[in-house]
């Protein structure tokens, strides 16, 4: 199977990550894309994943699923290693809420403040902006991260007592807000700790 992204960009890191945690990096071509230079928007790439985003997974028999939430439900299901979806109805159910949280309020609010209200990846890029709507976004960023601190009071992850996608995507979303200047304020204590912690997963951390 061949993975098709850019590393470095906070959405590949997802699944980067959640490779890792599966032991399956090797298992994976990784086939880069030129995004600063539109080649996701090309008539080629667009006839695999019509939403001209990255990562794109392409299986062995053709198959192509975008969306890292798709991508790591697959992943997670056809490689061993410790679940990061959830085995139980209820486990699956508070893994998918959170993550849902986690990549709204964080990882697309950062990326809406990104695009619109900053010069984002270049007017070449940026075609359209509404900067009013993306300082909006940016609130809503901030306002999430204080919502993950006190989820964290109680919690080991942001799901339970376990690491799982939730925890990828959030942690993706603050790596994105570090490239956005978009700062964790420093009485989320909370957070910055479960940050280092997860910094500190092999997978992660390399």
């Amino acid at each position: 199977m061949k993975i098709y992204d850019i590393e470095g960009f906070p959405n590949p890191l997802r699944v980067r990550i959640a490779l890792a945690e599966k032991g399956a990096t090797d298992k994976v071509e990784f086939v880069p894309v030129d995004v600063m230079a539109g080649e996701h928007r090309s008539e080629a790439f667009k006839a695999k994943n019509p939403d001209a985003t990255v990562p794109l997974l392409e299986l062995d028999d053709g198959t192509c699923i975008a969306q890292c939430n798709a991508i790591t439900e697959y992943l997670d299901g056809v490689f061993d290693g410790p679940s990061l979806t959830g085995t139980t109805p209820r486990e699956r159910a508070l893994i998918a809420m959170m993550n849902l949280r986690a990549e709204s309020g964080l990882m697309n609010a950062v990326g809406a403040y990104f695009h619109h209200a900053t010069p984002g990846l270049g007017p070449d890029l940026e075609t359209w902006q509404c900067p009013e709507w993306g300082n909006k976004q940016k609130e809503v960023a901030v306002a999430t991260m204080a919502y993950l601190d006190r989820v964290l009071a109680e919690n080991a992850f942001l799901a339970g007592e376990r690491f799982s996608v939730a925890d990828i995507t959030a942690f993706a979303g603050l790596v994105f807000a570090d490239f956005a200047k978009v700062e964790i304020p420093q009485t989320l204590g909370n957070l910055q700790a479960w940050r280092e912690k997860v910094a500190a997963r092999p997978s992660v951390a390399g």
